[in-house]
């Protein structure tokens, strides 16, 4: 069915939708922050930018966040 692919495709945004109905907050709001990594682990996070075209911040949110 297209409903169940469309739910799939945008889990995350049904997901936050849910969560603002609940309590009312956004939950786009993003902070930059200072953070010190080694040239290496710098280099690395690069590479996984290039090779899935998410920017660095996106790569290191999700591995903190679990996904």
């Amino acid at each position: 069915m297209q409903y169940n692919k469309i739910i799939k495709k945008y889990k995350e945004l049904f997901e936050s939708l849910e969560n603002y109905d609940k309590t009312r907050e956004l939950p786009s709001h993003r902070k930059r922050i200072d953070v010190t990594l080694s040239v290496r682990a710098i280099n690395k996070l690069r590479e996984l930018s290039k090779k899935t075209g998410k920017p660095v911040s996106h790569i290191i949110e999700e591995k903190v966040m679990g996904c």
